[in-house]
């Protein structure tokens, strides 16, 4: 039993040392392809080395996050630098932010670039790299802000004459709509009162008109009344119409006596005329 316990200790002995002499082999070959820019079969054998050899040495996973950063590789730059980020080894963990800081910025990210070189300084006062990029950076991102500014306050200049603008069309558009009510008003009241003259003057030249009726009957009749006047005055003959003015008798007078007269003859015509008609007795003489 003891020399099968011996045996599987000197195999498993022989396995390490076999592993060890791998890694430390894969390592040499990574890092040389590394060093000599040839980053994809750098990070081919930092992988195989972390993933399959499960290798969690700090330097193997930074020079793996730093050939992806060289590719930039923006998929697995913040994976491979992220647990870094947060290493107990100050320095490791300062250039791993200034590395992040640096894909940020790349990708227009200037406020989390900014923090993670914050973050650097932090961990390595000493990293003058970081601190000249969160210098950078800083500058940038308050260009940005001021631009920012500039853009809003005249986006905001540009929105207010805009609506200073639509406001005036909504003035102007109200001040038509006005001016036209108030045509169409007049326009109305014109009709009306053209209406309403017209009227008043059919209405006068009606009125015009009856009056002049009225006035000429009023003149046909008072001729009449003339003519049958002048004409009863002429029926008193001259020689009576003398005698008349020697005993002082109107005109009127005298009418009236010769109208009384001329009745009075017309009875006595008219009485004659019933006794003529009024058929005779046979047995009488004609007389």
């Amino acid at each position: 039993m003891k020399l099968v316990l011996g045996i599987f200790a000197i195999a498993l002995l022989f396995t390490d040392l076999d592993k060890i002499g791998k890694i430390n082999s894969l390592k040499s070959e990574a890092k040389k392809a590394y060093l000599g820019g040839d980053y994809k079969t750098a990070i081919q054998k930092y992988k195989y080395l972390v993933d399959s050899l499960g290798v969690k040495e700090e330097e193997v996973m930074l020079n793996l996050a730093n050939s992806y950063f060289e590719l930039r590789d923006t998929t697995n730059i913040s994976n491979a630098y992220l647990p870094l980020a947060q290493s107990n080894n100050l320095k490791i963990k300062s250039i791993a932010n200034q590395q992040l800081g640096v894909a940020a910025n790349r990708q227009g990210k200037f406020e989390e670039a900014l923090q993670h070189f914050k973050e650097a300084l932090k961990a390595d006062p000493a990293n003058e790299d970081a601190r000249f990029n969160y210098e950078f950076v800083k500058k940038k991102l308050e260009e940005q802000k001021k631009q920012e500014q500039e853009q809003n306050k005249d986006q905001n200049k540009e929105e207010k004459k805009k609506e200073d603008q639509k406001k005036d069309e909504k003035k102007d558009q109200q001040k038509n709509d006005k001016d036209q009510k108030q045509d169409q008003k007049d326009k109305q009241n014109k009709e009306q009162q053209e209406k309403e003259k017209k009227e008043q003057e059919e209405k006068e030249s009606k009125e015009q008109q009856e009056k002049e009726k009225k006035e000429k009957e009023q003149q046909q009749k008072e001729k009449e009344q003339k003519d049958h006047k002048n004409k009863d005055k002429n029926d008193i003959p001259p020689s009576v119409s003398e005698k008349l003015k020697e005993i002082e008798m109107s005109d009127e007078k005298a009418k009236m006596i010769l109208e009384a007269m001329k009745n009075q003859e017309v009875q006595y015509l008219q009485q004659n005329k019933r006794k003529a008609t009024k058929s005779k007795d046979k047995g009488k003489p004609d007389w």
